[in-house]
């Protein structure tokens, strides 16, 4: 921590009260508390605007001549002050004195102009027509978050809040430098970026008040802005989780350029290549918190990798949510974090928005050049806490917020710079602020007069695709064989025909593994839609069960991606693809290792509803899991992600325990338009083989009878209903005989669908063997089982003769030893002893 002695003569004075002495003493930053609700809830843009006259701390005091040249991150959380009769505000986060030859000198050094390079970008400091753009940008987004503040002490905005004020210079950044194709993934605070984007101010007002008129039709709310006509794909929540999407993004306009599509006036794909000068990029927004988490080294890698067209912005506060950044991060210079993976970046100081502007185009520039990622790091404060509700009982927040409107205010700074040299007056800066003060008032008043969703909407938005769709009947892309002829050469088509024929003569034969079944699918499904991309690790080897074999050799590394062993990372690339024209495939090797992806997985799900229906999320994730009697492979590689799953909206979740049933569902996910997960049973993988009906897409929302009980057993009393899944499916039909030795019968269903659950076959079962038992791969808590067993208790019980008998495992751990694991997973044994109780009514 630096220790600075501060003469109160050239800092700011904030408080006054007597002192009984003069002695020189260190204090730990002393801070007035301002009462501010005035201005806070105050819709005028001159809420926080002062006099032009007003000093600011002077930026002498904190020079970069006492910290290492750019380093943002030293920090001073002790200062010695000399006593006089007046106190001080010091903020615990200096500003930083970055004037535009050190600017420049970033730019020469790390992204490689000449100074004849940067003459280009300096005549902005001339235009008085881009400057007052500038301005206007930054008064309308503060103008707007007052009127989203004053409107949310009115009870008009629920939920989560998060206010941008302080940090204009942002969205002018966006306004003045980035294109309406552009594509942007923003965070949680995002209200201003959008309309910086070009999203209609009053459909954002109306979003955040609930209204069908918002951008989303009132389903995304605040943290949720999305608008598909100007790219601006999110209003993301969980911190830093837009990273990967917008890497994902960022591969699409390569994979455009690639392939030789391109969008047409309703964002589908289309066979026209982008023009010769596509100079469309990726921009992905992250406050200084959020770029500490690994997500961020994630997608330098992959950034880097790929050379993608992707700028990383950091809107660098200070705070991660309230909290002082370097109380819990070791370095804050996020601007540097690239430079491991060969990425360059700029730090600018966000009070100054024309050098933000120029410096922020000159990287964007750099990027649309075809130089690949870079990054750019705003030096703000926020003049708001993280949202309205907040406590703010962090150390020095409320002090720095304080300090900070009165001394770090990119309007006050660019109203005093720029009439002090006589470019506007102040009448012209007044007029500005009144024009954009009625633009606001009417997107309130749009907002207060439009009209809340129906109820109805909430179950429309769950599927972009209906649960009984038939994908035998969705037509291929008419672009196929044209994509295919230029990006697949004669030998490489050649020698994937010969695999698939090789593969459908074994799906004839009966002779097809699931593993190979699924590869089958995959290939036929990528060479009818070459809008289909798939992602996993280990890809060119073929993965464990050969499920990607041959496709990066066939469909080149653009397509068919090998990724680093985080799977929540590339899961998020793919919903960026997804969200932009594609059809990603995501191979997880064994799904348990898709908890790594669990908040992307859930956004996947939510994705086409919080958007209102505008994107829709056409992902298919496929991977080998379950839990199989004996399986040996102990806890971590035992878990049911199935169930785990289960509980988030808006997937449609299968599971697949023969070869035809792999091959039919994989061909259906693919061309659903919504996400949807298949599991397969471990080690069945290349066990379980079989025929395969060819050419033929399966419901996603129907079970399979596999063995229908005796009408004698069912007239007796003695058949039951056994639904199960996965590796129980195998242990059931080998279990059949021994039932039926013991007198009694089965309707053996195979849960091909867990979501949306099959309830009619289930029903017309029941109807017969009025007994239900469910051999299940999950945990008795939280299981499948006791999904099924509770919508059974629901919708069916006039149907039950008899409690519904759960097979399901235990809650403890799944051991390694196999004496201690039959305590845990259940198996065939269990289900003829439960059959037999059953009948017996031993419950």
């Amino acid at each position: 921590c630096a220790t600075l002695t501060v003469s109160t003569k050239s800092i700011a004075k904030n408080k006054r009260r007597e002192r009984s002495s003069s002695t020189k003493k260190t204090v730990n930053m002393y801070f007035r508390r301002t009462a501010l609700v005035s201005a806070i809830c105050a819709t005028s843009v001159a809420a926080f605007t002062f006099a032009p006259n007003t000093r600011h701390v002077s930026n002498n005091a904190f020079s970069p001549a006492a910290m290492q040249k750019y380093d943002i991150s030293a920090k001073m959380s002790t200062v010695t002050e000399t006593e006089t009769s007046e106190d001080v505000v010091v903020p615990m986060r200096p500003p930083i004195t970055l004037p535009w030859d050190e600017i420049s000198t970033q730019l020469t050094e790390k992204f490689g102009y000449t100074a004849e390079d940067l003459e280009a970008y300096n005549t902005l400091d001339n235009d008085k027509e881009a400057l007052l753009d500038l301005y206007k940008a930054m008064n309308k987004a503060r103008a707007f978050e007052n009127a989203c503040n004053q409107a949310y002490m009115q009870g008009k905005i629920r939920g989560f809040m998060h206010l941008d004020n302080g940090q204009e210079s942002i969205p002018a950044l966006v306004e003045y430098a980035m294109k309406n194709d552009d594509k942007k993934y923003s965070y949680y605070r995002e209200h201003t970026h959008a309309i910086a984007s070009g999203v209609d101010m009053g459909a954002v007002m109306a979003e955040l008040f609930m209204k069908e008129t918002g951008t989303c039709k009132g389903a995304g709310g605040s943290m949720h802005i999305f608008d598909k006509d100007t790219y601006f794909q999110g209003g993301w929540a969980l911190v830093a989780e837009q990273l990967p999407y917008a890497a994902g993004a960022a591969k699409s306009i390569l994979l455009d350029q690639a392939l030789g599509l391109s969008d047409n006036e309703d964002i589908e794909k289309v066979n026209v290549a982008p023009p010769e000068d596509d100079d469309r990029i990726g921009v992905v927004f992250v406050g200084e918190g959020g770029s500490q988490n690994g997500r961020m080294a994630e997608i330098l890698n992959a950034a880097a990798k790929d050379n993608l067209p992707l700028l990383i912005l950091t809107i660098d506060n200070g705070r991660a949510i309230n909290t002082f950044t370097p109380d819990i991060a070791k370095n804050s210079d996020v601007y540097k974090q690239g430079e491991h993976y060969g990425v360059p970046g700029l730090l600018v100081d966000g009070l100054n928005v024309a050098d933000v502007a120029k410096g922020g185009k000159a990287v964007i520039d750099y990027i649309r050049s075809g130089k690949g990622p870079a990054m750019l790091q705003v030096h703000t404060y926020r003049f708001n806490g993280h949202s309205p509700a907040d406590p703010e009982h962090e150390r020095g927040r409320k002090e720095e917020k304080a300090w900070a409107r009165v001394n770090q205010d990119p309007l006050k700074e660019f109203e005093a710079k720029y009439i002090a040299s006589g470019l506007f007056t102040e009448d012209e800066l007044k007029a500005t602020r009144k024009e954009i003060l009625a633009e606001v008032k009417q997107a309130v008043k749009f907002a207060d007069e439009s009209q809340m969703p129906p109820v109805t909407l909430a179950k429309e938005l769950e599927y972009p695709d209906a649960p009984d769709t038939d994908y035998n009947l969705k037509p291929a892309p008419t672009f196929a064989d044209e994509v295919n002829a230029r990006t697949i050469s004669t030998e490489q088509m050649d020698t994937i025909q010969a695999h698939i024929s090789s593969l459908r003569e074994k799906a004839v034969a009966g002779e097809i593994s699931v593993g190979d079944a699924i590869n089958l699918a995959i290939h036929e499904e990528m060479l009818r839609d070459p809008t289909t991309t798939i992602h996993a690790e280990d890809l060119q080897a073929g993965s464990s069960y050969d499920i990607p074999k041959l496709t990066q050799q066939t469909y080149g590394q653009i397509r068919a991606a090998d990724e680093i062993i985080d799977e929540g990372h590339f899961i998020g690339k793919a919903l960026g693809e997804a969200m932009n024209g594609y059809r990603p495939i995501v191979e997880l090797m064994n799904t348990n290792f898709g908890i790594y992806g669990m908040a992307e997985i859930s956004s996947a799900g939510n994705t086409y509803a919080t958007t209102g229906g505008q994107f829709d999320m056409p992902m298919t994730i496929i991977g080998a899991g379950g839990t199989a009697p004996n399986q040996a492979l102990g806890a971590e590689h035992s878990q049911p992600l199935h169930a785990y799953v289960m509980g988030i909206p808006g997937l449609k979740i299968c599971t697949a325990a023969s070869p035809d049933a792999a091959y039919g569902i994989t061909k259906s996910m693919i061309r659903d338009n919504g996400p949807c997960f298949l599991f397969c049973p471990v080690k069945m993988m290349k066990e379980s083989k079989g025929k395969v009906d060819l050419d033929k897409c399966m419901p996603l929302n129907k079970a399979a009878l596999l063995h229908e009980a005796s009408q004698s057993a069912v007239d007796s009393g003695n058949a039951v209903t056994v639904l199960t899944y996965l590796h129980g499916v195998k242990e059931a039909q080998l279990s059949i005989d021994e039932i039926k030795a013991e007198g009694f019968d089965i309707d053996l269903i195979e849960l091909r669908t867990l979501k949306p659950l099959d309830m009619e076959t289930i029903s017309k079962s029941l109807a017969r063997t009025n007994k239900l038992c469910i051999l299940d791969e999950s945990t008795k808590s939280g299981g499948v089982g006791a999904t099924i067993s509770a919508a059974v208790s629901e919708e069916l019980f006039d149907l039950l003769d008899a409690p519904v008998k759960r097979l399901c495992m235990d809650d403890a751990p799944v051991p390694y030893a196999s004496s201690m694991e039959e305590a845990v997973v259940k198996r065939g044994a269990d289900l003829v002893q439960g059959v037999f109780d059953i009948c017996t009514k031993k419950w």
